[in-house]
């Protein structure tokens, strides 16, 4: 997958090396963007009729932004892609004359908002590749400061371990009060979450730990059988620490949206089939070695086997609805993970008496 990105990337016009922008600005950036293509799609006679199709998608590219909280690699390209499409677009078509000041204007800002974009998707580009030629492969620079700073553990910690969808999944919001610690990491496969145990983990002494993960290495070929084995090293190292793991199922993907944009057809990169054989490993291993099994997949597949269309505006990240379903169930499976920890307490007391 990041192989890809990397050869794609050379599509786009070379620009000098630049600092990453804050998330909060490299997200404004993108907003403005959108506005500025709409704004100035009345410009030009017949513009707004020939650009709908790349402004559906600029939305959409909007939307995955606001759904994972950040611009990821894969989303500044997608959005790189379509902002360069609509300029290519508007240069084509025949301008009135005088140009309106305004929509001249506008349509300078959105050159200089691509192409400040461009420079914050090279420096991604370049701080990735820094990080896997480097001595941080599995990103614990993430969490670092954070597992620095966090307040001592309660008896009831659990730790949120996973790829976007744990990354993006505001849980003081779905649990409020709770001492739910999310260390989910967008992009990760198994084999960095693994790498990852101790720091962001263990070191934060959870009593139980939610683990969802897999569809990211389906969708960069990662074997069944190493996944398997990641998955099963994580529980490994879960009971070593005294952890109680609760293995999620991974969601089934859908292709319901693709047709407002082709980039959501999300089932060839991530097979249900395949999906649907880790799930029988995962709910098979946790049920051979007394683990919870959370199983997100039966509450979110609809009758074709795929993700239900209104749990994910891109067939594979749950929007809020996607969530709201989610969450019952994990407070559920946690509860029962917690249970076993709290009933030696209890008798312990009681020998003591």
């Amino acid at each position: 997958m990041m192989r890809w990105i990397l050869l794609s990337a050379l599509s786009l016009p070379l620009l000098a090396q630049g600092e990453l922008l804050p998330a909060a600005e490299a997200n404004q950036l993108a907003g403005r963007l959108l506005q500025l293509a709409e704004s100035t799609s009345v410009t030009a006679p017949g513009l707004a009729r020939a650009a709908a199709p790349i402004l559906e998608n600029l939305k959409q590219d909007d939307k995955a932004i606001k759904i994972a909280g950040r611009i990821t690699i894969s989303t500044a390209y997608a959005l790189l892609t379509d902002a360069r499409a609509y300029l290519a677009l508007a240069d084509g078509l025949p301008k009135p004359y005088p140009p309106n000041p305004t929509g001249k204007q506008q349509m300078t800002e959105l050159r200089d908002a691509v192409e400040r974009l461009e420079i914050h998707f090279r420096a991604q580009l370049q701080a990735t590749e820094t990080q896997l030629r480097g001595g941080d492969r599995d990103n614990l620079r993430r969490y670092a400061e954070a597992n620095k700073t966090l307040a001592a553990p309660t008896k009831e910690r659990v730790v949120f371990f996973g790829d976007s969808i744990t990354d993006g999944w505001r849980l003081n919001e779905y649990f409020p009060g709770r001492d739910f610690v999310n260390r989910g990491i967008s992009g990760q496969i198994t084999g960095e979450m693994l790498g990852r145990m101790q720091a962001d983990v263990i070191a934060n002494k959870p009593a139980a730990m939610l683990i969802l993960a897999g569809t990211n290495d389906i969708a960069r070929g990662v074997s069944v059988e190493t996944i398997q084995n990641n998955l099963k090293m994580i529980a490994d190292l879960a009971e070593k620490h005294a952890i109680k793991p609760i293995f999620a199922s991974i969601l089934p993907t859908s292709d319901h949206h693709k047709d407002k944009n082709p980039r959501f057809e999300m089932t060839k990169g991530r097979p249900l089939a395949v999906i649907r054989e880790l799930n029988q490993y995962i709910a098979r291993m946790c049920q051979q070695r007394g683990f919870i099994y959370l199983n997100y997949y039966d509450a979110t597949v609809d009758a074709t086997g795929q993700l239900k269309a209104e749990l994910a505006n891109d067939g594979l990240h749950p929007n809020t609805e996607g969530y709201r379903v989610m969450a019952p169930l994990a407070e559920s499976a946690i509860e029962k993970a917690l249970a076993t920890v709290r009933i030696p307490q209890q008798t312990g007391k009681k020998k003591r008496q």
